[in-house]
Parts: C-alpha cells; sequence; structure tokens
C-alpha cells in the first residue's frame, strides 16, 4: 500500500506534547487559555487517540512514532522481566531495536529537523539535524546523555539554551518553596526550548519537523494536589501561584508551539500529539505482593527461608520493620535499590510451588503466568490450562473489592493474548490489570476469601497515566474539520509517511487514516 503526497511546498511538523490531558486541553480551550491549540482546531481536526497500544505509558511513544505495535517492540515498563529468566532488568525505547519512522527518509533527499524525540534516539545518516535528550524527562533509573548529529551542534544548543535544566517530579519531602522553584524552572525551560527550536530551524527549509515538550508532564506530577479538583478532595495546599501551575505550564508550551509555527512555512502539515493524559491514582505494588500468596497462586518460598537464616543481613532485612526498609531505601541510589529488588524477587518466590506472579510496578499491574517451556520453571502447560488460569486470575481480580468506596479496585483486565494475538507473549506480560483511580491510597481490599493490605511505598505519589491521547492536525493535506472521533494510534506512523510521500511498508500494522487523509 502507497499514497503519495506532493510535499515540496508542505512540510510535516509533529508536536509531541507530553502526557497532554485532552480533558484539560478541551478545558482550557474552551476558556481561552491554548490559543494556539483552539486555532489549529479550528481550521483542522481532533480525535482521541485508541487502541490495544495503550496499555501503559511505558512504550506508547515507541509504538506511535514507530508505526510497530507493542506486541512486537515489546516494551511495556522501565522494569521488565528478561525472557527465559526471572531476572528483572531496567528497559527503554533504545532496547527495543526499533527506530521511528523518519528512519525511512535516509537517503531520501529529505531534509529533517528532530529535536527531542520521545522515545526515541539519534536516526544516523539523516539530512538536516537532530537533537535528542536536550530537555526531555528526567528518569532516575536509566541515565541518557544528549546526543546531537551533527555533533557540533551539542555546542550550539548548550550556547543558545544555556546549561541543560533538570527537573525532578517527583520529591518524596518536597517542602512549598521547593514546588515553587521547580515551577520557574518549568516555564523557564519552555521558553529556553522554544528559542533553541526558532534558532535551529531558521537554518533551511526541512520537510520534517519534530519537537517534543515534556514540561506539561513534569508539571502535571509535580503539582497535582495543588488543583483546585484536588482541593476539594481533601488536599490542604492553601490558594496559592501554584494552584493554576499545570495550566500555566501548558499556556507556556502552548505559546511556543505559536511561535514556531509563526517562523514556519504558513502551508505545514502540522500534528499537535499526546499519549497519555492524567489522573488519580496511588501505587498498588504492596496488593499485588499480597494476592498471589494469599489466593494460591504462589506458596512459601522454602529456599529463602533457609537463606535467610544462614545469612544475617538476611535475617536483620526479615526482622526489619517494613516501614524502616522503605525509610531506609531513600536513600539508596536508584540502581542499587533495583538490584536489591531484582534479588528479592528472583530469590523470594518457590517457582516450583508458583503458578502466577507480577513484576514489581507502582500503578498498572503485569501478571504473568509461571509457563512451562517459556519460564525456567514453569508449572502451567501452554494451551487449555493456560486458558483456565487466566480465567481464574481474572475472576478474582475482579472479587477485589476497596472497602472505602465499595467499588471494585480494579477497573479493567486486558488479556494480552487477545490484545496481540494468536500466541501467548514471549516479552509482554499475560494480563494487564488497571486499578480503579481514586481520590485515595488503598491501604486495603477485600477477596471473599482474603484480604489484601500494603503500606505506602517509598515512591509514593497521587498521580498516574490516564490512556486516554489526542491528535489535532491541520493543514492543505488535511482537508476534514472538527472532532473525527477516535484514531488509531498506529495509523499515526504510515500517515505521516504519506505526507511526506513514502511509500508504507508492509511491516507497519497501522494504515493512512482516512479519517484525516480522505483519498
Amino acid at each position: 500500500m502507497s499514497m503519495r503526497i506532493d510535499t515540496k511546498t508542505s512540510p510535516l511538523v509533529i508536536i509531541a506534547f507530553d502526557a497532554g490531558d485532552p480533558d484539560f486541553i478541551q478545558h482550557w480551550v474552551q476558556e481561552g487559555y491554548l490559543s494556539t491549540l483552539e486555532s489549529l482546531r479550528r481550521r483542522g481536526c481532533w480525535a482521541k487517540l485508541a487502541g490495544r497500544e495503550q496499555l501503559s505509558e511505558w512504550g506508547t511513544w515507541t509504538s506511535l512514532l514507530s508505526g510497530i505495535s507493542r506486541g512486537q517492540h515489546g516494551f511495556y515498563y522501565f522494569r521488565q522481566l528478561v525472557p527465559g529468566t526471572y531476572d528483572l532488568r531496567l528497559f527503554g525505547a533504545r532496547d527495543t531495536g526499533v527506530q521511528p519512522f523518519w528512519a525511512r527518509l535516509r537517503g531520501g533527499g529529505k531534509q529533517v529537523a528532530i529535536i527531542d524525540p520521545p522515545e526515541s534516539e539519534l536516526v544516523p545518516g539523516l539530512s538536516g539535524l537532530q537533537l535528542t535528550d536536550w530537555a526531555t524527562r528526567y528518569l532516575p533509573q536509566r541515565e541518557v546523555r544528549a546526543a546531537a548529529e551533527p555533533a557540533e551542534l551539542l555546542r550550539e544548543a548548550q550556547r543558545i539554551f544555556g546549561p541543560q535544566i533538570t527537573v525532578h517530579d517527583f520529591s518524596p519531602h518536597k517542602s512549598l518553596d521547593e514546588d515553587r522553584e521547580v515551577y520557574h524552572r518549568l516555564l523557564e525551560r519552555v521558553e529556553k526550548k522554544g528559542t533553541l527550536c526558532r534558532s535551529l530551524l531558521a537554518k533551511d527549509r526541512f520537510d520534517l519537523v519534530v519537537v517534543g515538550f515534556y514540561e506539561s508532564h513534569d508539571a502535571a506530577h509535580r503539582f497535582w494536589d495543588y488543583r483546585p479538583e484536588a482541593q476539594a478532595n481533601g488536599h490542604r495546599h492553601e490558594i496559592n501561584e501554584l494552584t493554576h501551575a499545570i495550566r500555566s505550564v501548558y499556556q507556556a508550551i502552548d505559546r511556543q508551539i505559536g511561535l514556531l509555527l509563526a517562523e514556519l512555512p504558513s502551508d505545514a502539515n502540522v500534528f499537535i500529539i499526546s499519549c497519555y493524559g492524567m489522573e488519580t491514582l496511588y501505587p498498588t505494588t504492596g496488593l499485588m505482593d499480597m494476592f498471589f500468596p494469599q489466593l494460591g497462586y504462589q506458596g512459601a518460598s522454602t529456599a529463602l527461608l533457609q537463606s535467610q537464616k544462614v545469612q544475617p543481613l538476611a535475617l536483620v532485612r526479615r526482622l526489619m520493620p517494613q516501614t524502616w526498609r522503605v525509610a531506609l531505601q531513600r536513600y539508596l541510589p536508584v540502581q542499587i535499590q533495583e538490584r536489591l529488588l531484582a534479588a528479592q524477587f528472583r530469590k523470594g518466590t518457590n517457582w516450583q510451588n508458583a503458578t502466577a506472579f507480577a513484576i514489581p510496578a507502582l500503578f498498572t499491574s503485569f501478571v504473568r503466568v509461571n509457563m512451562r517451556g517459556r519460564e525456567p520453571l514453569g508449572v502451567i502447560t501452554p494451551g487449555a490450562e493456560y486458558s483456565t488460569l487466566l480465567d481464574r486470575l481474572e475472576a478474582d481480580l475482579e472479587q477485589l473489592v476497596d472497602p472505602h468506596t465499595g467499588n471494585p479496585a480494579v477497573r479493567q483486565i486486558t488479556r494480552t493474548v487477545t490484545a496481540f494475538p494468536p500466541h501467548p507473549p514471549v516479552v509482554l506480560p499475560d494480563l494487564f490489570v488497571e486499578w480503579q483511580p481514586g481520590a485515595h491510597f488503598m491501604r486495603r481490599i477485600s477477596h471473599p476469601h482474603a484480604e489484601l493490605t500494603q503500606s505506602a511505598p517509598s515512591y509514593f505519589r497521587g498521580s498516574y497515566h490516564s490512556h486516554r491521547g489526542f491528535v489535532a492536525a491541520a493543514g492543505p493535506a488535511i482537508r476534514v474539520r472538527g472532532a473525527i472521533g477516535e484514531v488509531p494510534l498506529l495509523d499515526l506512523a504510515p500517515t505521516c509517511l504519506a505526507l511526506l510521500g513514502q511509500p508504507i511498508p508492509q511491516t507497519l500494522t497501522g494504515k493512512v487514516n482516512p479519517a484525516i487523509l480522505p483519498g
């Protein structure tokens, strides 16, 4: 399949508005705070992103920009199980081996300007300029350095932007003064990013421009509890300059996008995209830790108990109260925390007596069947026994109730073999479990045959990602207007290739979207 469009006078511009919540944007556009987005929607179209890819924040941008399904690239969390083992490792987009769609422009004469694309590394050999990981999100689990092509672009970025500005979206003991400082740093970074982009894009005429803004993501996490809605839910922050901090950061990004578009060719085809939004949700790690042993999916680990008898450090750890262990863990480097967690995961389960387990995760839960032939000590046979166990797991998860509300504790369960057929996954978990969002931390949930409890983890915050994304598009090739419903996330990469006059490889799962580009 191929679709060619004359793009000699129609550059393609893609702006990643990371974690830009569609409900926030809808509301603030209507109230007049986001004039650039309002203008784009007025002269183009607006759609919700849909599809099976939106099961986790992690890996969603990889799917969107590559056109390769999560079922193929296998990225679902920053901490993943190493296939064929019970080992955990830190994982990122770079580990997938998947490249964004613009890698297909290599050698084709197209000029690109790629500035901080999400979940993407530099693609060598493209004509134009690339700057990656300059002002993106800080992730303590993985240290990533800025890269550029040509290499001297790093020095130019430093000259224009100044020193890189690192922002932490989480601090366990933050104060109002610290949050004010982060707020001003975010606004400063948005403005400097805009200045940097305009300066770099003035160098040439580019066929493809990709720019990522991440401050919306950091702001939403950092200032979630300052929102007016949060005040109504019992948070005790007084009304102050941070009450509308998230909106102000969105406004700053909207303004810089407007300034950027004003200096690009007026006939550009423009896409503004967010893969997911934000909602109130608290960690659920401890609940899943209890779910499997309490409901008979795992037996006691004799090997672990035996090792603790002969290892003084393990014995001290076992006797130490959980609250003390959590407090001490906060002061360890993240890499050491991850090694300790991986060791505890590997040694803390009697794998020969376990039918299912969970990859340690904070919000969305990732359930894995201990399947024979896939796991080293698998006990569940593929086929009927595997399906029966999934039925039982889903039934038990659906019976979990939050006694605080009386409602189900789990919102949605996705069976991976159904979402990404036909075979059980090799890399992905077998179940994706989404918990019910709510305004409180679930310390206790009930099941007809068990009660699950948890304490607050060291990484404790009340915001996580909704699986609601959006795309707004306008330009000479975008002939539809207004809301167009839902667009499959995997359609965007082939649609963008079509706008660039490129053939659509058969390896891409999606298609040129007819709602955006009518034939």
